[in-house]
C-alpha cells in the first residue's frame, strides 16, 4: 500500500516556504524522513497528517486523496507529534479507552480487548491506572505509540519520538518502533540520524522543503566507499586550510583532537586515511553539497 506524493509545495503567510515541490514514494515499513530542524519535516508530516493543506500538490494513500478525503484518511491513520500533549490527571487506561471510542471503536468488548493489548505492547500494563503526568519522557512516548495504534492503522507517522530521551528509553521506544514497523507504512521523521539507521530499510534526507537525496541505508552508503577521508588534527590553521581547499563532511571531536572528515574520489595525501562510510557522512555531505548548488 504505497503513499506518494507529488508536487507538495507550501508557504506560510510569513513567506517561509517550508516545502518546495516535493514528491516521494513510500511502501510499507519503516521510513526514515532525515533532515535538519527547519527543513520542513513537520510541515510534511501535519500534511500527510490532514492537519493542514498545502498549496499545491497531491498526496495519495492506496488510491485515497489524502488532500480531498480527510476523514477517510484519519480512519487509517495513527499519528504521534511532535509535541503530544495529554490530560494529566487521567490515567492510561482511562485515556486510551476515550480515544478508542473516537476512533470509532464503539464495542465495548473489542474495545477493552484491543486496549489491553496495546498496553502490554507498549510495555504500560504496570502503570495503566497511574496518572500520564506522572509518566516518564519515554513513558509517554510509548503512550504516545500506543494512541497512534488504536484501531488498527495503515499509516503511522511518528514527529521527533525519540528527541530528549535518555539512551536507555531511547532503545526500549526504537525496539517497539521497529517491532509494528512490519506490516504497515512507518514514516519515523527526525533529525537524529541514529535512530534512521538502526530503523529504516528506505530513507530520504529533505533540508529547505526539498528531497536532496532518497534509497536505502545501505545503496547510499555504498556510494561513498572510498571516499571519505580522515585525519586528526590538533592545528587551527590546518584546520581552516582542510576547509578551504577540501570537500569537508564534518569536523568532531575527540579527546580534545578534531576529527576531519572530507569527500574525496582519490587519496587526497597529506596524512588523510580511507575510513569506512556512516550515515553521517551522507547526512552531512548532502546538506554540504545544497549550500554549494
Amino acid at each position: 500500500m504505497p503513499l506518494t506524493i507529488n508536487g507538495l509545495s507550501k508557504t506560510y503567510p510569513n513567506g517561509v516556504q517550508a516545502l518546495k515541490n516535493l514528491s516521494l514514494t513510500i511502501g510499507n515499513n519503516m521510513f526514515g524522513l532525515l533532515g535538519p530542524n527547519g527543513a520542513g519535516k513537520s510541515t510534511l508530516m501535519r500534511t500527510i497528517a490532514t492537519l493542514q493543506e498545502p498549496d499545491t500538490g497531491e498526496i495519495w494513500l492506496d488510491g485515497v486523496n489524502v488532500i480531498k478525503q480527510k476523514e477517510t484518511v484519519r480512519q487509517l491513520l495513527g499519528y504521534l507529534p511532535q509535541e503530544f500533549g495529554v490530560y494529566p490527571k487521567i490515567s492510561a487506561l482511562d485515556m486510551l479507552n476515550h480515544l478508542a471510542v473516537m476512533k470509532g471503536v464503539t464495542k465495548s468488548g473489542e474495545r477493552k480487548d484491543m486496549v489491553e493489548a496495546l498496553l502490554h505492547q507498549t510495555n504500560l500494563w504496570e502503570v495503566r491506572k497511574k496518572a500520564l503526568s506522572t509518566y516518564s519522557g519515554g513513558m509517554k512516548q510509548r503512550f504516545g505509540i500506543a494512541q497512534a495504534l488504536l484501531a488498527n492503522p495503515k499509516l503511522i507517522i511518528v514527529d521527533e519520538p525519540t528527541a530528549g530521551l535518555d539512551p536507555s528509553e531511547r532503545h526500549r521506544f526504537l525496539n517497539l518502533l521497529s517491532a509494528i514497523g512490519r506490516d504497515v507504512i512507518v514514516i519515523l521523521s527526525t533529525h537524529i540520524v541514529e535512530d534512521v539507521h538502526e530503523l529504516c530499510n528506505r530513507m530520504a534526507i529533505i533540508s529547505n522543503g526539498e528531497v536532496l537525496l532518497e534509497g536505502s541505508p545501505t545503496e547510499v552508503l555504498e556510494k561513498l566507499n572510498s571516499r571519505i577521508w580522515s585525519k586528526l588534527v590538533d592545528n587551527e590553521a590546518e584546520l581552516t586550510a582542510i576547509e578551504k581547499g577540501m570537500q569537508l563532511v564534518s569536523v568532531q571531536l575527540l579527546s580534545g583532537v578534531h576529527e576531519v572528515r572530507v569527500y574525496a574520489e582519490s587519496d587526497p595525501g597529506d596524512g588523510f586515511k580511507s575510513v569506512d562510510p556512516n550515515l553521517e557522512d551522507v547526512y552531512f555531505l548532502s546538506l554540504e553539497r545544497q549550500k554549494t548548488n
